[in-house]
């Protein structure tokens, strides 16, 4: 069975016309959304992506048209005329149409059902590199819809061999352009806690470690890489993808390592049995 999508009180095929011309995320730019997946048939950690959700919503100050059970049951239903396992939901919530292309009338609200992205296995073996990138994200707290520097850099990322930017500023590391990043000295994990996205998988890595590590939770320095022996990054498609090449330096001695494959393991073992 065909893909849908939720629009506004209405389920239609996947490849539905919804938005006019006027919507302010068109517009404007003004925008956000959320994006997670089902493991076992059951969105995974669905409160705490609703809680996201609802808290970029409430900054953005635009008001949620369902409420969380109203929006289970629209997942339920979507996935159902999916007819697959397992699928990805990605909502989108925009500033709506506005006769004077400025202030916020209604929100228009979007739930696509997608298929599950592709696995990056080679990634998650031997690592991948990333490319420092000067920049932090505006409100970086909402998931906006703004990808601007990740679109304009996506010629020179493949020219490098690079699978994403790792943004700083300042002197400090933040995350990387869709996934948030970690590194470990010693048995030490350290992740910024500053002008990043509160990732779920982030806070499910944490949970993780905490049994295993020692775990720091504060600003992370630039020049801490030099003396890194092992970074990764985290996200619902990325996992705990190792990272082992930063620009034109390696991360420890350059391969994937020990702890980081500690961390991999307890995540898969987690999704395997997620809802069982």
């Amino acid at each position: 069975m065909p893909f849908h999508l939720y629009f506004n009180g209405e389920i239609s095929p996947l490849d539905s016309t919804v938005f006019k011309s006027n919507d302010l995320g068109v517009l404007r730019g003004y925008g956000m959304f959320d994006y997670f997946r089902t493991y076992n048939g059951i969105p995974f950690r669905w409160d705490d992506y609703w809680r996201r959700f609802e808290n970029s919503a409430k900054l953005l100050k635009l008001p949620l048209p369902v409420s969380q059970e109203e929006t289970a049951k629209i997942l339920a239903d979507l996935h159902a005329l999916s007819g697959e396992a397992e699928v990805a939901f990605r909502f989108v919530l925009t500033g709506g149409y506005a006769p004077d292309s400025v202030h916020v009338v209604k929100p228009n609200f979007l739930i696509r059902t997608e298929a599950l992205p592709q696995d990056n296995p080679a990634g998650l073996l031997k690592g991948i590199k990333v490319l420092p990138y000067p920049y932090v994200r505006d409100l970086p707290e909402i998931k906006t819809t703004n990808y601007v520097h990740m679109v304009l850099m996506a010629d020179a990322l493949k020219e490098q061999g690079a699978a994403d930017l790792l943004f700083h500023k300042d002197g400090e590391v933040s995350e990387l352009t869709r996934s948030n990043f970690f590194i470990f000295r010693g048995d030490t994990l350290i992740t910024s806690d500053s002008n990043i996205l509160n990732g779920i998988t982030r806070k499910v890595v944490l949970e993780l470690a905490a049994e295993h590590f020692h775990v720091e939770v504060r600003p992370l320095a630039y020049a801490e890489l030099e003396t890194a022996d092992e970074a990764f990054t985290t996200s619902s498609t990325k996992w705990v993808m190792p990272i082992v090449q930063i620009g034109d330096n390696s991360v420890g001695d350059g391969k994937v390592g020990k702890r980081t494959l500690l961390l991999q393991d307890l995540f898969k073992k987690l999704v395997a049995d997620w809802g069982k």
